[in-house]
């Protein structure tokens, strides 16, 4: 049973922080909105999440590697790539704020489910440690 439950608050946390670290990398691309041959980067979150929580190791090791392939970083990372442009630009800079904008809306509701969910288990099993006299 508990391995189970800490399997499962591992795997909410794991999420956790791949969800702030895509918040991240999106904030970082409306900063360079207006940088000269800035290339939008994103998260593929799916990936980012089955490589922490399968074969890759815990969050931590995949967050590592994530920071690893930023600028100054060490080596590639397959869970970031390389936003592509809606429109061309003059200046070469992949930055779509509409896109940007609705990436970080919509990971800003998962994050915020994710910490829900979270939250219930929590309170799950707080009630369940209580004894049948205690409110």
């Amino acid at each position: 049973m508990i391995p189970r439950l800490s399997d499962s608050f591992d795997f909410q946390a794991q999420a956790l922080t791949l969800r702030a670290e895509r918040q991240r990398l999106l904030a970082g691309n409306i900063a360079n909105a207006d940088t000269p041959g800035y290339v939008a980067r994103d998260l593929d979150f799916a990936a980012a999440l089955r490589a922490a929580t399968g074969s890759a190791g815990p969050a931590g090791a995949a967050l590592n590697g994530l920071r690893a392939s930023l600028p100054g970083g060490t080596g590639a990372e397959p869970q970031l790539r390389w936003a592509s442009a809606s429109q061309s630009s003059l200046d070469g800079n992949t930055v779509d704020m509409d896109r940007e904008r609705a990436s970080i809306a919509d990971n800003g509701v998962k994050y915020e489910a994710t910490l829900r969910f979270l939250n219930a288990q929590v309170r799950t099993l707080s009630d369940a440690m209580k004894g049948p006299n205690q409110s």
